[in-house]
C-alpha cells in the first residue's frame, strides 16, 4: 500500500532544509559541555521551506 505524505512546500535552496545550526564557541560550560550559538537561515527565517521563488533586483551577473 502506498504511503501518502503531506506537501510541505519547497525546500529552501540556501540551507537545503537545515534551517538552524549550532556553532561551538570553543569555550566550555561549568558542567563540562560546550557552549554553542544557534544560527538560523536568513533566507527562510528558520522554517526550512520557501513558498515562492524570490528574485534579487539590481544584481549583475
Amino acid at each position: 500500500m502506498a504511503q501518502h505524505t503531506l506537501a510541505r512546500g519547497r525546500v529552501c535552496p540556501d540551507c537545503d532544509g537545515f534551517p538552524v545550526v549550532h556553532i561551538t564557541t570553543g569555550t566550555t560550560a561549568p558542567g563540562g559541555g560546550r557552549n554553542t550559538l544557534a544560527a538560523t537561515c536568513p533566507a527562510c527565517h528558520g522554517t526550512g521551506t520557501r513558498s515562492t521563488r524570490t528574485t534579487t533586483a539590481g544584481v549583475s551577473a
